[in-house]
């Protein structure tokens, strides 16, 4: 389908979805689909659930913020169990404004926008359908013309419970238009959109001695005065104020407490009681989820002062940290590249991961635990196994400071250093050392960070270098012995030979000579000390390999190279070791002979085809490798 069949095919879907009827025949709906009388934080919290729920080691992963926030489980397990889900069954949580504080850049705007589009595509689907009454400008609730004294015995009848009044423009239109049959009045479904202002708004406050509280809650159209002769009739005044528009959604309020007080009040009033003041009319109704967001300097200072006191108990403040773990942190960089102009520069493997293994470090609180520095808190963190460890330890870490992540380094500083990269470089591709360096080279021009932040941080790059320099031996070291497969697998049966002589307490056999051979003790230590395996260690570890072996025969299955994790990467670096000699001989060589240049081209063409380099990224892996081992 060309663009134009999509718009003409979606435009058909939408006259589909649209409905028109009675009050009588809105009803009807009701009764069979309870659903669509439901409150605007309920709304939100079923389209939240709506997307699906993923347990993971004990915790809830909600889906519907699965592709565009990484690294904030918890984050947003506490907004959605402590604030939505209370909210939605309308406990007292729903009449608190939502205050989202974390650091900039950390994914508050994002979770916000999420929200927002999320109600707009919800609105088109059967669970999350909206009615309201048709011409109203507030896209007002239906029920709330069922009188007062009616409502008990409409909540016994329908088991839904109506909060709120008529406005004043639909309690005049109900007596001049539909003789107060409220069965006539018309309803009609609606589709949230912020572009068209329906169920959907955003409030920005501009200078506080020009803005007018006329922005929130609208006003009076003076050109129509003479017609209706009065202020206060309700038809002389636009509700077309942000929080008029908003209701039955959500409302996104900017830079909340940078806001003039009044316009604080008119919120309070409405999450609080259900309704707000507007010209010269009784209270008005509206049902609407609010959402600010800030950080953590301006919250402190609001919250000090003693003029705020009598909000704070009205407002829920949910922190939003910066993620903590460097795979999450990968795949946020990854996102942000893909949504800007550079996607088709080929960043390196590892490049990413190097630069996040930095800002995790800056946003890391030093624990006083015995024997955890910082890295091995972030791979801690990052689900990765570190000896002596277990998850008990990383939920004490996680507990020792409640706010950490916090602080740190934000995702666009990263993201702005590795387009200046590029930029610069002006070359297809770029690696993990141009990316700390350009990381480096920023920290120098770096405005708001103090002189010990500076040294720290510096300190932290030289970190990355170091995993970095791990990372590119063992990625050279893989491609090589991939090369040497069959002296891999030559050197690990005679290894399994050994072992087994070992624990059996037999002797091997020379294949060649027929004499009778102890077990190679050199051999198998020279490749167990590799994984760090201790001499009082070995019996164990042999043992397990045996048993292993067994298992595998008892299944019918082959024990190859790469059945034990551990053995085969034991066995790739004491190849490795083996092999030094030749790996700097074929990357520092100028003028390599067949051989090693063959050698060579078959280790870039793995690097190409198995990891995800490029031609560039691959010989510049090459050398940096070399250069290292010849240290």
């Amino acid at each position: 389908m060309s663009i134009l069949d999509k718009v003409r095919s979606h435009r058909e879907e939408e006259k589909q979805l649209m409905w028109e009827g009675t009050f009588g025949e809105y009803l009807e709906i009701v009764r069979k689909r309870p659903e669509v009388a439901q409150t605007a934080h309920s709304r939100v919290y079923n389209m939240i659930k709506s997307s699906g729920i993923t347990e993971r080691d004990g915790k809830r992963m909600y889906d519907f913020f699965g592709e565009e926030i990484f690294g904030l489980e918890d984050a947003i397990e506490k907004l959605v169990e402590e604030y939505f889900h209370p909210a939605a069954k309308r406990l007292d949580v729903r009449k608190r404004i939502l205050l989202l504080m974390g650091p900039v850049s950390g994914g508050k705007s994002t979770i916000v926008t999420m929200l927002k589009r999320g109600l707009e595509r919800f609105s088109r689907t059967d669970a999350g359908a909206v009615y309201a009454i048709k011409g109203c400008p507030m896209h007002e609730d239906p029920l709330h013309l069922i009188p007062q004294h009616l409502r008990e015995d409409f909540y016994k009848e329908y088991g839904i419970r109506i909060e709120g009044s008529l406005s004043p423009l639909n309690t005049m239109r109900l007596e001049k238009e539909y003789d107060g049959r409220i069965e006539d009045v018309k309803i009609e479904r609606i589709f949230f959109s912020e572009d068209k202002r329906v169920g959907v708004g955003t409030f920005s406050p501009s200078d506080p001695k020009s803005q007018d509280i006329a922005d929130l809650t609208g006003s009076i159209d003076f050109s129509t005065i003479a017609e209706y002769g009065s202020e206060s009739d309700p038809r002389a005044y636009r509700f077309d104020g942000e929080l008029n528009k908003a209701n039955r959604g959500m409302m996104e309020f900017q830079e909340m407490l940078k806001c003039d007080e009044k316009f604080l009040w008119h919120l309070l009033s409405l999450t609080q009681e259900g309704n707000f003041k507007a010209g010269r009319f009784a209270l008005i109704s509206a049902d609407e989820l609010i959402v600010a967001h800030t950080n953590e300097a301006e919250y402190r200072s609001f919250i000090s002062n003693k003029k705020n006191e009598a909000l704070h108990s009205r407002i829920i403040v949910m922190p939003i940290p910066y993620n903590l773990r460097v795979s999450q942190e990968e795949r946020i960089y990854q996102k942000m590249i893909n949504e800007s102009d550079m996607a088709h520069v080929h960043i390196a493997p590892h490049a990413l991961r190097v630069a996040a293994i930095f800002s995790i470090l800056t946003r890391l609180e030093d624990s006083k635990k015995q024997g955890v520095d910082n890295l091995k808190k972030m791979r801690l963190y990052d689900g990765e196994s570190v000896e002596g460890f277990n998850q008990v330890d990383v939920d004490e870490l996680r507990s020792e400071f409640p706010t950490e992540g916090m602080n740190g380094i934000d995702p666009r500083y990263v993201i702005n250093r590795i387009s200046s990269t590029i930029i610069r470089k002006e070359v297809p591709a770029i690696n993990a050392l141009d990316v700390l360096r350009s990381l480096k080279e920023g920290l120098d021009q770096h405005p708001s960070i103090s002189q010990e932040d500076r040294d720290k941080y510096m300190n932290y790059i030289a970190v990355a270098r170091r995993e970095y320099d791990e990372i590119a031996k063992k990625e050279v070291q893989k491609a090589f012995v991939y090369s040497y497969e069959e002296s891999a697998k030559t050197l690990m049966n005679n290894y399994l030979d050994n072992v087994e002589a070992f624990c059996n307490k037999n002797k091997l056999r020379d294949p060649l000579t027929g004499e009778e051979l102890n077990p190679d003790e050199k051999l198998m230590r020279s490749i167990e000390e590799q994984i760090g395996i201790s001499e009082n260690a070995k019996k164990a570890f042999r043992e397990e390999i045996l048993i292993r072996i067994s298992a595998y025969a008892r299944k019918g299955k082959r024990f190859d190279y790469s059945s034990h994790e551990r053995l085969r990467e034991a066995i790739q670096k004491k190849l490795f070791a083996d092999l030094k000699d030749v790996v700097k001989i074929t990357t520092s060589s100028k003028t390599p002979d067949e051989s090693q240049l063959k050698k060579v081209n078959e280790v870039i063409a793995r690097l190409i085809d198995e990891y995800g380099y490029n031609s560039i990224s691959a010989n510049e892996l090459l050398r940096y490798v070399g250069s290292l081992l010849n240290r």
